[in-house]
């Protein structure tokens, strides 16, 4: 049973969500919060699976809230997927700054948005590949490291590659073929960098290769 929690001010979208996911055997909606204080307060109450949050809410935003949550040793297992009705834009790159786990439009397909929940709550991030290359071309900014490469000592070159691709945008089957190696050892690979990182998650790593200078944005 994967457990959520609902952040929205909303309360027709916190409805509607609730309707949808507890209409599935495997999904039980825990709790709502209207707004981001809430949100963490009940995420240390409830320890949910997921918490869907909104960004923009009155008081403590969802940016926030979410580096709140990501950055508490005893919510180390709560994912948090941002919702938002704005689409690639300045939020995306805060909220996976902040710890998210990944983020959906509001007007994705019911689907879409279960499936979400699923990827999110087993630890994977939410991070199509076309989405990522657009993200990092058009929203990744702000001054360069100041040692760009710190941190770098701790992968080896292989680990180095396979990072710069995940942040490029490619799945772990595209790595696997752009590297001549199975899509499990790609998998093997992007998981030990985030072990020696200590990203949380696939997105925390995309994060990392950024702001660690390993890549710059492609610029159009």
């Amino acid at each position: 049973m994967i457990r959520v929690l609902l952040a929205d001010d909303q309360a027709l979208m916190r409805a509607g969500f609730r309707a949808l996911l507890d209409a599935e055997d495997d999904l039980e909606v825990v709790g709502e919060a209207t707004d981001g204080a809430s949100a963490v307060e009940l995420s240390r109450r409830l320890r949910p699976d997921v918490v869907l949050m909104d960004v923009q809410m009155p008081g403590l935003d969802g940016i926030e809230a979410t580096r709140r949550i990501a950055a508490d040793p005893q919510l180390a297992v709560v994912r948090v997927l941002i919702l938002t009705n704005y689409g690639l834009d300045s939020y995306v790159f805060a909220a996976l700054r902040a710890g998210a786990s990944g983020f959906l439009l509001k007007d994705a397909d019911p689907a879409d948005l279960l499936q979400a929940v699923a990827v999110v709550a087993r630890g994977d991030a939410l991070l199509a590949p076309a989405v990522t290359r657009t993200l990092v071309s058009e929203f990744v900014a702000g001054p360069p490291p100041a040692d760009p490469t710190a941190g770098r000592d701790v992968l080896t070159a292989r680990e180095q590659e396979i990072v710069e691709l995940v942040a490029r945008g490619l799945s772990n089957d595209e790595i696997a073929e752009r590297m001549v190696i199975s899509p499990l050892t790609a998998k093997t690979h992007v998981n030990r960098a985030m072990t020696k990182l200590h990203c949380r998650d696939r997105a925390q790593l995309v994060v990392w290769a950024y702001e660690s200078g390993l890549i710059t944005p492609r610029r159009r």
